[in-house]
């Protein structure tokens, strides 16, 4: 018997067929005389981007004033749960008062790799944390009546042909690294909806793929919530209802509809699951259209952001106890990012802003003497020797000079990856000069993702604000005269040079396959287990105090320390718990994060800390047996200020598995060789060969391949179309603002025709389309049209039957 049983019996298998689709790009179908309620969906994560008028998904019409919060690669570098809880909290009140029920977020994608596009969205290269942020962000959201959406289940590791790309990764890595994120945030967050990946993961699309959606999230988990696609992302809309994703969007219209229609009437799917997905979906839906409503302040939502802004900045470097600033200093302002500061990524997360506070502007409400402000570069990478020499004067006149870097708009959005991790070429010789006349430089980076700091010996100073949202302004200024001390701790490692990154030989994959040859190797489990030297640590970052470990107790159910404020002023650590399996049959990690906790301390106050064991503390995934096991043996117990900056040690026997231990011949693995694995050891790791590209210049192009492959196509019209688009990107990247739709385009597969038209194409019509682009024009001509007479002939059927 059904929950709802009562409601699924008035519907007509029509009505059933249309809920499992959108009614428009942000909302669901209902049908209120049959007790079934719409819900509107809204992208976050770091705010309320819910649009006036048509919704585009991308392009980005304009949408509702609302609380910009720093980005979800900010908020990490808090470390700080109930900071996280409190700004879901303040998230979830303003999407409620906005008339939204299911905010699109947090984003919880593992950082394989620096130069993925959408970084600034996800919170870390480590699967624990990103789990603990993610779980403690959705019980706050969700305490307002309204679901968390976690996402992009799972894998999903470049924006580069994001919708037909196929993440091939080894069982374990996957539950171990990818898929661990999200079993927090489901399990701890007790998410309502999450959503699915473009992506495939080992030849199946995640929104189809029953391992991923049912298996683990459901069976294993224990998820109660509703599964929906990414916008377009659905890729065979019969195969994603049979195994478990329960809303196609956006909207498809009546294609969608009557997929599932002729599936039921054919066989190829069972009514019953149909009707399971009906009700698992009518089960949140209903409980979301009963919250009340909520007042919003948007002045104390303002000062929230501004001090979850100032709780994640990171102070990276501070030669000479150069900051905090004295009372009086002669500062220089210098950057365009001082007087439009870059604050948000780009894409489908773009917030319109409630206010926007600015350095120059709010600058004077501090005690310093600001002798002036330089712009210093063009934030289109374009050279300016002028604004150079007018920084270069202003700079020989003061004490300290406050040069603003980061990255502009189009070296990170969504859609595009990037093509290196160097700041931009005028900004970097910006800073030559102006350390040619002063060696009192404090630079104030701006960007959401990893960036080359090789020149931080040319500066005394460096503090990280990251992406800090609307208020990150005044935020970094509390930090910078020591109106707060900074307590931020990076959430990823910076490496040398990119190319240290064992993914980055092939990143982003071109073609149709991504390797994770890596395996558990991504991030600080790499360099740690290599020894490879990095810039700067996972976990690190300096304070205006210090901080002193001592009285290590391990225990059964976890470790007892104590922590002590020896500096002159008041501060908070993060402390950092990391196992390390000794005497091991697997290949593992040198140190795993397995615990943290965030201690405010007086100065010269001490404290005893207590870090608790949980389920994942020693577990790892045994792929002979398919389940989370502890391999028995003893563990290293390793507390420290950053993964490499370790104070105290200890070790802890287990008991647990000693049979049925996989061995395999993967040397690579074992030494942690890992910049290029060959194939026949990847492939051992697999447990099955190494897919191999099968598409060339020239062939055919199939249904799943990208638009931008009609570059290659034989039909002249369909490269000029080509053309056309790389042409519109170019000058986009020019003007130096992504544009969104084109890039949703150019990385689109033909068949997400059929899914982000509004039902006006379905499937038989893109068969038609792909005809004509390989060169067939008149016989595709004609089959599209045929097709749309089909289409229009059965869509009358359906309304006039009332199926």
């Amino acid at each position: 018997m059904l929950k709802h049983q009562e409601i699924i019996d008035r519907l007509t298998l029509a009505q059933k067929a249309a809920l499992m689709s959108g009614r428009t790009t942000w909302e669901t179908v209902d049908f209120e005389e049959e007790g079934v309620p719409s819900i509107f969906l809204s992208d976050g994560p770091h705010g309320i981007r819910k649009q006036e008028g048509a919704g585009d998904h991308l392009g980005l019409n304009a949408s509702v004033p609302a609380t910009c919060f720093p980005t979800a690669a900010t908020l990490a570098n808090s470390w700080d749960q109930d900071l996280l809880e409190e700004v879901g909290s303040a998230l979830g009140a303003e999407a409620n008062k906005l008339g939204v029920n299911v905010v699109l977020g947090p984003g919880l994608n593992i950082k394989r790799n620096p130069m993925c596009g959408r970084n600034f969205e996800y919170y870390s290269e480590d699967p624990y944390q990103a789990g603990k942020m993610a779980a403690a962000m959705i019980r706050g959201i969700q305490s307002q009546g309204v679901a968390a959406c976690p996402k992009h289940f799972a894998a999903n590791s470049q924006e580069l042909k994001r919708m037909s790309s196929d993440s091939v990764v080894d069982e374990r890595t996957f539950r171990e690294i990818y898929t661990t994120g999200f079993e927090i945030a489901v399990k701890e967050g007790q998410a309502k909806s999450i959503m699915t990946a473009y992506n495939k993961i080992n030849g199946i699309y995640a929104n189809e793929d029953r391992h991923l959606l049912r298996d683990i999230l459901r069976d294993e988990w224990g998820f109660d919530g509703f599964v929906v696609s990414d916008w377009g992302g659905s890729n065979n809309h019969v195969l994603g209802v049979e195994n478990g994703s329960h809303l196609e969007m956006p909207s498809t219209g009546t294609v969608g509809q009557r997929e599932l229609i002729d599936a039921v009437a054919s066989g190829r799917l069972n009514e019953a699951e149909l009707n399971e997905r009906v009700d698992e979906f009518l089960d949140v839906i209903l409980e979301l259209a009963e919250a009340d409503k909520v007042t919003v302040d948007m002045e104390a939502q303002h000062r929230l952001a501004q001090k979850a802004a100032r709780e994640s900045i990171v102070l990276l470097k501070n030669e000479d106890n150069i900051l905090p600033l004295s009372p009086k200093t002669k500062v220089a302002l210098v950057g365009e990012f001082a007087s439009e500061p870059r604050y948000q990524g780009a894409g489908s997360s773009l917030i319109n802003p409630s206010k926007l506070d600015k350095t120059i502007d709010i600058i004077k409400d501090y005690d310093l003497d600001v002798l002036g402000v330089a712009k210093g570069y063009e934030r289109t990478d374009m050279a300016n020797q002028v604004l150079v020499s007018e920084a270069v004067e202003l700079s020989k006149k003061a004490d300290v000079t406050l040069l603003y870097l980061g990255l502009d708009e189009i070296s990170e959005s969504e859609g595009l990856d990037r093509h290196h991790i160097s700041l931009p070429t005028n900004q970097l010789t910006l800073l030559d000069e102006l350390s040619k006349v002063t060696d009192k430089i404090i630079v104030v980076l701006s960007a959401g993702s990893v960036v080359d700091l090789n020149w931080d010996v040319k500066v005394k100073g460096l503090v990280h604000g990251y992406l800090s949202g609307q208020a990150g302004a005044g935020a970094m200024l509390d930090v910078l005269t020591g109106l707060y001390n900074p307590s931020g701790k990076l959430s990823e490692t910076y490496p040398l040079a990119i190319s240290d990154v064992p993914s980055s030989l092939d990143y982003p994959a071109q073609g149709d396959y991504s390797l994770y040859r890596e395996g558990l190797y991504v991030g600080y489990r790499y360099f740690e287990t290599a020894q490879t030297p990095v810039k700067y640590p996972y976990g690190y970052g300096l304070s205006y105090t210090n901080f002193a470990y001592s009285d290590l107790v391990i225990l059964e159910n976890g470790v007892r320390f104590t922590l002590t404020n020896t500096g002159n002023c008041a501060g908070s650590e993060v402390a950092q718990l990391y196992i390390g399996a000794g005497a091991s049959n697997l290949y593992r990690a040198r140190k795993e994060l397995k615990g943290f906790a965030k201690v405010y301390l007086e100065a010269g106050e001490s404290q005893q800390v207590f870090i608790g064991f949980d389920d994942k503390t020693f577990r790892y995934y045994n792929t002979l047996t398919r389940r989370f096991e502890v391999e028995a043996g003893v563990y290293d117990i390793m507390l420290g200020s950053s993964v490499s900056d370790i104070r105290l040690t200890g070790q802890m026997a287990q008991e647990g598995t000693t049979e049925n231990i996989p061995e395999l011949d993967l040397p690579s693995y074992y030494t942690a060789s890992v910049l290029n694995v060959p194939d026949e050891e990847f492939a051992r790791l697999l447990g099955r060969s190494v897919p191999k590209e099968n598409w060339i210049k020239g062939q055919k192009l199939r249904i799943n391949d990208a638009l931008s492959q009609m570059a290659f196509a034989k039909s002249g019209l369909a490269r000029l179309v080509a053309r056309i688009l790389r042409r519109l990107l170019a000058r986009a990247e020019k003007n130096g603002k992504p544009d969104l739709n084109l890039l949703f385009l150019y990385n689109m597969p033909f068949r997400a025709l059929a899914k982000m038209t509004g039902g006006n194409i379905d499937m038989a019509m893109v068969e038609g389309i792909l005809t004509i682009v390989n060169g067939h024009f008149w016989r595709g001509l004609s089959q599209t049209f045929k097709a749309f007479r089909q289409k229009r002939k059965a869509d009358r059927a359906l309304v006039a039957k009332k199926v």
